[in-house]
């Protein structure tokens, strides 16, 4: 197992300055940000040319990533797949698609995304219609020998009512992907909220559990009494803000690492342990945000054995 981070944390630095920080603060891998564009929900970053990569670049980031002793684990494009807009949807496919032929020239095999929902229908009709795309997907990727990983986060904050926009976020969903050619870029933070117990999750799931996520939850004792499980519905502004929980580095919030880490070994997991940095509190400028991932270097450094 080894240790690394997404990148989309840090949206103002180039690649090269953020592989020569994260090696430095002891992290052995990146998951590489490939948006268009830098912006967004906030989370979202464009590190990689991939509109326009070629041979000569495929070249460039390994030789950044060999001098820095660092591994490139996935790239990462996590975007609405089942866009209601159908010309929204396009372009989402068709970035993914340039991403992949990234991740082909670079040798990287793991390429992370959503399913997505159109939240103007059913999780049923989403499904349905949600098959022929992925199976295309799926299909243009293993032609080039790179697995699409799917993130379970509930994106929540994409349904106009906070109810789950992205259909991977349960046991339940993962086992229809699978059956599309998918596996899971594995997150014990949204499980928590949504009251699955992530520690259980891994050995049922542990032959498609490719990639892993490290972030962390706090939950805010007795908000959920006011709100309910699906979080503000009367007074929410930002879309994304529940008001009984929010996301915080690996050692601030409640999720077990301890356990984590240790089913993860134990059921063989050999991939990497993203850290993906979403923390309020450690953030809003780049120095905030290097120290709240020196502290998830900090938290999971003495578990994860490379």
């Amino acid at each position: 197992m080894k240790l690394g981070m997404l990148t989309a944390c840090l949206p103002g630095l180039s690649l090269d300055s953020i592989a020569a920080w994260a090696s430095g603060a002891g992290y052995e891998a990146l998951e590489v940000a490939c948006w268009p564009t830098t912006g967004g929900r906030g989370f979202e970053a464009s590190h990689l040319p991939v509109a326009t990569f070629g041979k000569e670049d495929a070249e460039r980031t390994r030789t950044l990533f060999a001098d820095h002793g660092l591994d490139l684990s996935a790239l990462a494009y996590y975007e609405n797949h089942l866009h209601p807009d159908p010309d929204r949807r396009r372009e989402i496919h068709g970035h993914l698609l340039k991403v992949i032929d990234a991740a082909a020239l670079l040798g990287v095999e793991h390429v992370g995304t959503f399913i997505g929902r159109d939240w103007t229908r059913s999780v049923g009709e989403n499904l349905r219609d949600a098959e022929p795309i992925f199976r295309d997907l799926v299909e243009y990727a293993g032609e080039r020998d790179v697995r699409l990983i799917i993130e379970n986060c509930v994106m929540e904050g994409w349904h106009p009512d906070g109810y789950p926009g992205n259909l991977a976020y349960s046991p339940e969903l993962w086992e229809w992907m699978f059956g599309l050619g998918l596996y899971l870029n594995w997150d014990p933070s949204h499980l928590t909220w949504i009251g699955i117990d992530p520690v259980s999750t891994i050995a049922p799931y542990a032959d498609k559990i490719v990639h892993a996520q490290a972030k962390d939850i706090q939950i805010t004792p007795g908000a959920i009494n006011r709100y309910g499980i699906f979080g503000k519905a009367v007074e929410r502004s930002d879309p994304w803000d529940v008001g009984w929980w929010r996301y915080r580095v690996p050692g601030r919030g409640q999720v077990d690492w301890v356990a984590v880490v240790d089913a993860l070994y134990e059921h063989g997991f050999t991939g990497t342990l993203s850290v993906e940095h979403e923390d309020p509190v450690w953030g809003g400028d780049e120095q905030r945000v290097k120290q709240g991932l020196a502290i998830a270097h900090q938290t999971l450094r003495p578990l994860v054995i490379g």
